[in-house]
């Protein structure tokens, strides 16, 4: 099996000497291609910080991470921008759609930036676009949707050029149960169906529930680790649910 994200040794300080403050240490994961990997934790043990050094908006202090066989720490700044481009699909809690584009526009970006020919751009937009139930709206702006609809939306232009990695932050963290739901399902599909690998930095246990595997961190440090396999999903949930409590925090009423 092919590893998409590998990670050795990894350490994040900040600050200076006599002040320092240490957010990750040791941290040794790998993913691998087709997984759909759960971080969670308690606030401020790391996962912000993990997310944001996976996606190459930070730097680890030291360490080694690689991406789709490619070292992302010793990169340059165009470099990693080409990277983030080309490797990288991103899901914001806050969606990050452009309110001057359509929703179809803001989904075909990545694909125009890349100079995707227009008749391939088209056609992978409307695949994805009935992937996450959005075709009917896809000439409307979006101030003109619901919450829901802009999350899938952000959804959909994140994977619309096919990346090795997706990484969503607290991608349910302001949606409605119906709409984290529906979002979630989405996810669950295009893991299945694409083999497509995300990495989902979530609070939310029920949203984790939908992953294979869940890595807890507390205090900047790898604490634990789930494993799905034959579990039902409400059974995966109420393990997360134990695990959770022992560090002290996370919950979702509904199953």
């Amino acid at each position: 099996m092919k590893t998409i994200l590998q990670a050795i040794n990894v350490n994040k300080t900040f600050g200076t000497k006599g002040n320092i403050y240490t957010a990750l240490q040791h941290i040794n994961l790998s993913i691998e291609e087709g997984e759909f990997v759960g971080i969670m934790g308690p606030s401020g043990a790391g996962k912000s910080t993990l997310l944001n050094i996976f996606s190459t908006i930070d730097t680890p202090t030291s360490g080694e991470i690689t991406i789709d066989g490619q070292n992302i720490v010793t990169m340059n700044e165009e470099k990693l921008s080409d990277f983030r481009r080309n490797k990288l699909g991103f899901i914001f809690q806050d969606y990050n759609l452009l309110d001057t584009l359509t929703v179809k526009e803001n989904i075909l970006l990545p694909l125009a930036l890349s100079k995707v020919p227009a008749a391939e751009i088209e056609v992978r937009v409307n695949e994805i676009a009935d992937m996450f139930g959005i075709r009917p709206i896809l000439d409307k702006y979006p101030y003109h949707i619901s919450g829901g609809q802009k999350q899938r939306a952000a959804a959909s232009r994140a994977i619309v050029a096919n990346p090795s990695l997706i990484l969503a932050d607290e991608p349910t963290g302001a949606l409605d149960s119906k709409s984290a739901t529906s979002l979630l399902e989405s996810l669950s599909t295009l893991n299945e169906s694409n083999r497509s690998t995300i990495m989902m930095v979530t609070h939310d246990a029920y949203a984790a529930s939908y992953c294979k595997r869940v890595i807890f961190i507390n205090d900047g440090q790898l604490f634990k680790e789930l494993h799905k396999q034959d579990l039902t999903r409400k059974e995966f949930f109420q393990q997360i649910l134990e695990v959770l409590s022992s560090l002290g925090g996370g919950h979702h009423d509904a199953v």
